[in-house]
């Protein structure tokens, strides 16, 4: 009862603050019995010093005046309880993040208070306590200006000689906890981007620049890991392979961000650093020599690794010399980056790598290589890093290693599998938009687009260079001229001077118009292969036309006669398919393929990550535990044409000069006979559907049990309207027997009928399902898979009360099914005439709603 005259005090007060304070000073030791209370204090004093400096300055004065900061720092000194520090950092972590007050930033930061608990020997030991120190020292870097960071660190003859936050927080960098490593990138890109000059000496000089090779040995470690993550998945995928690959690419891009914000901060000296680290410990020791051409049956998991890593190393870090050293390499053979004694690098860099002492001993491939001369101890990656073993091109034909690596990319491109041309064509379609690559690299590469050349010429014309002039106006005035840039030249030297690769190019005086040719040659070969897919056939023709945006110049003859000959294959494969299982849905495909297609061809960009080269590869139905004879095969392999039918006949009209109609090249819809079925039937354009009225003149009548002893009487029609076509099931109006009510609708196309062999009464027909379930979003995910099982075909046996009824009804069948078949090669008769296609194209436009509004209504079935 008394306790309600007691007066309590406001918790956000000054006199809280002073009471707190107060009974801090008091303490002499922290023990099990005060814990509780101290621990309290400490978050009180959070709160109320962050409510201070929004609401009363007189908070944060009596802060300063009674010293709380050095009895923060005793408390610490005294307590043996972990909790204690917990909270004691989290205190001074909220107060510093939440402090608005420039001045109380100040004197936070001053009194050596803070390096003091930066270098506390805490135990680490204590994850969460670790979580909080870490936090700590983000705070402080989120806080840090010109002004600021002077009082963190300390100086001697104008020179900073010790930085505690900087040092203790890269000691963690390459913690196993992702959050630590990525708070402590955090702190180091907070110090970085304030750009005092004095800092900027200090993070740069001798041991502390260690940290940048050491980064880059981590990323190197990373990468191989990666590598045999991506090996396991291509040889064993599993249901969460993609997830997994997924995460581990985004960890990897992760880390090529920070590098690239890292170079971003414009601290001098810190590209070239991380140019040379990446060059010597990653990719010339390490992802070219993977490069290398093997045998059909070994897994090639090191070459889609690499490939897509220098897709990635070139897409984020935009460092100018590192992109131009990386394109002017490509001309060098392999064997010039797996010889042993590539790397006489007069560097300032040091680094351990990732091969110890004794495997580089152990290692006979090392006996000339003198680490002293070296960035790294060990540039050589022993085979167990899984990119590739140090006898590989022993092994092999000694040609693939004469090769350059640009002329490897090019023999995968012609002869790789689906995965190696897909990763090349990243790697092409990467260095063609890397805007800190010089176009005259573009150009020794063979991939300058054609636009870049116009206006390169243009510039040297107006400038009054005569080469210039004389290539813009001529007939070829596309062509490049010969001789390699003095960009590429200065970036040979280079790498042969600065890194010490030996080797020569191998392709110096080729001109960049026969590599021009070369890559051309490679990308119409590529056009021309059957066992690749189409969704890769069509990265190659975004690729073409970068190149040749709106020019037939640079086709040969032999270009368009391998081209004519692929399209004549694909147009006599599509003819097949206007009589297959899918006949019906064959326009409609094409119509919504065809838009899909100009518009990958048309982007400014490729139309997908590259990522998709390291994912479990989408297999078809036919590869899995689904029948050949399904009709979810069969439309998967029309889609797979229509795809590779599409683009070879846009590449058609590309190299003629013309440009793409918006719609394929078709027929409009024609008008029904008189003597139609479907009209006789009094079939109106919306398709059978149950519940509809029509007249049975040519209905037969048959029995078909849908369940096991229960028989029902129908009268069966087949029916087609244009492209579209169904079996219909219906039964007779008691009162009008002429007539009749649609009950069951099923697909025509693929329908298969067939009499059966010991009863000729039966006749067997196929029910696919009514629409291509992979085109439906719904029922797919972003990857190409199933949300559900495989569909099954259904199955009829319709019983008829004579062996005459029932042949009737298989000629009906048969009839109709001409029909329709007759109906879909009419409408794509000018498309798969190729003279009248380029010349009209258009003349006729594909509506294809056309084939859409008479499908089989979902619910009929």
């Amino acid at each position: 009862m008394w306790l309600s005259f007691w007066r309590s005090r406001d918790r956000f007060s000054l006199d809280q603050l002073r009471y707190l304070t107060d009974q801090l000073t008091k303490i002499q030791i922290v023990n099990e019995i005060n814990k509780d209370f101290v621990i309290e204090a400490l978050r009180s004093i959070a709160e109320l010093i962050t409510y201070g400096d929004q609401h009363d300055p007189r908070f944060f004065e009596h802060f300063m005046e009674k010293q709380v900061m050095g009895e923060l720092v005793r408390i610490l000194k005294l307590s043996r309880i972990s909790s204690v520090p917990l909270q004691l950092l989290q205190t001074v972590s909220i107060m510093i993040q939440n402090l608005r007050s420039e001045h109380a930033i100040y004197y936070m930061f001053s009194n050596e208070h803070m390096n003091y608990l930066i270098t506390y020997s805490f135990d680490f030991r204590n994850e969460e306590l670790l979580s909080y120190y870490i936090s700590f020292l983000r705070a402080i870097s989120g806080k840090l200006n010109k002004n600021t960071i002077s009082l963190l660190v300390k100086t001697c003859d104008d020179e900073i000689v010790s930085f505690p936050l900087y040092v203790e927080a890269i000691r963690f960098a390459f913690h196993e906890e992702n959050m630590v490593r990525t708070a402590v990138r955090t702190v180091t890109l907070n110090v970085y981007h304030v750009g005092d000059d004095a800092v900027n000496r200090y993070i740069t000089s001798a041991p502390h620049a260690d940290y940048f090779s050491n980064l880059i040995s981590f990323f190197r470690k990373q990468s191989m890991d990666f590598n045999k993550l991506v090996s396991d998945t291509l040889t064993n995928p599993g249901p969460d392979s993609t997830s997994t690959i997924i995460a581990a690419v985004d960890d990897i891009e992760d880390n090529l961000y920070y590098f690239s914000d890292i170079v971003s901060a414009g601290i001098p000296d810190i590209g070239t650093l991380i140019t040379d680290s990446f060059l010597v410990v990653l990719i010339f020791p390490l992802l070219f020599p993977s490069l290398r051409i093997v045998g059909d049956n070994e897994m090639q998991s090191g070459v889609v690794t690499s490939l897509y890593l220098l897709c990635c190393i070139l897409r984020i870090l935009k460092i100018k010399d590192l992109a131009n050293t990386i394109a002017a390499a490509l001309f060098y053979p392999l064997e010039a980056f797996t010889q042993s004694s590539w790397g006489k690098f007069n560097g300032h860099i040091s680094g351990d790598g990732f091969t110890s002492k004794t495997e580089v001993s152990e290692n006979d491939n090392l006996n000339s290589y003198d680490p002293r001369c070296s960035m790294v101890n060990a540039p050589y990656i022993p085979s167990s890093s899984g990119f590739h073993s140090a006898h590989a091109h022993s092994q092999n034909d000694c040609s693939s290693s004469n090769l350059s690596l640009r002329e490897v990319l090019l023999a995968y491109v012609t002869k790789g599998n689906d995965i190696e041309v897909l990763g090349s064509l990243g790697l092409l379609a990467t260095l063609l938009q890397t805007k800190e690559l010089d176009e005259s690299m573009l150009d020794g590469l063979g991939i300058l687009p054609q636009r870049k050349q116009h206006k390169k010429l243009l510039l040297e014309a107006l400038v009054g260079e005569a080469s210039g002039e004389e290539q813009l106006f001529s007939p070829k005035n596309s062509l490049a001229r010969d001789g390699i840039g003095s960009e590429l030249e200065y970036y040979h030297e280079k790498i042969k001077e600065h890194y010490g690769v030996s080797s020569q190019a191998t392709d110096v005086g080729t001109s960049p118009l026969v590599r021009r040719f070369q890559v051309i040659d490679a990308l119409v070969s590529l056009f021309c292969r059957s066992n690749i897919s189409a969704e890769t056939l069509w990265d190659g023709g975004w690729l073409l036309r970068q190149l040749l945006p709106y020019s037939e110049s640079e086709f040969n003859s032999n270009h368009l006669e391998l081209l004519k000959v692929s399209y004549n294959s694909c147009a006599s494969a599509l003819m097949e398919e206007a009589r297959g299982i899918w006949s019906d849905f064959l326009v409609t495909v094409l119509c919504e393929e065809w838009r899909k297609c100009k518009r990958a061809m048309e982007s400014s960009s490729p139309r997908k990550e590259w990522t998709c080269m390291l994912l479990p590869p989408h297999k078809l139905s036919s590869e899995v535990d689904v029948p050949d004879e399904s009709s979810f095969v069969a439309g998967e392999r029309m889609l797979e044409l229509v795809k590779v039918f599409v683009l070879q006949h846009q590449l058609q009209i590309f190299a003629l000069g013309k440009p793409l109609p918006e719609q394929p090249p078709i027929h409009l819809p024609g008008d029904l006979p008189v003597n139609h079925r479907a009209k006789t039937c009094g079939l109106d354009v919306s398709g059978p559907k149950p519940g509809i009225e029509l007249s049975l003149g040519d209905a037969v009548p048959c029995r078909i049990a849908f369940e096991r002893g229960k028989e029902r009487h129908f009268w069966f029609l087949a029916i087609s309207v244009g492209t579209s076509g169904w079996l219909v099931l219906a039964e007779e109006l008691p009162l009008r027997q002429t007539h009749g009510v649609i009950r069951v609708a099923a697909p025509l196309a693929g329908c298969n009928p067939k009499i059966d062999d010991k009863h000729p009464k039966w006749l067997h027909v196929r029910i696919r399902p009514s629409s291509l379930p992979f085109l439906d979003p719904a029922k797919f995910n972003d990857n190409g898979k199933s949300k559900t099982k495989a569909l099954i075909d259904g199955r009829w046996t319709l019983a008829f009360r004579d062996e005459e009824s029932c042949k009737s009804a298989l000629l009906m069948i048969v009839e109709e099914m001409g029909l329709q078949s007759d109906e879909v090669h009419r409408r794509l008769k000018p498309l798969l005439n190729l003279e009248i296609a380029t010349d009209s194209s258009s003349s006729s436009v594909c509506d294809p709603d056309d084939s859409s509004s008479f499908r089989t209504h979902p619910n009929s079935l």
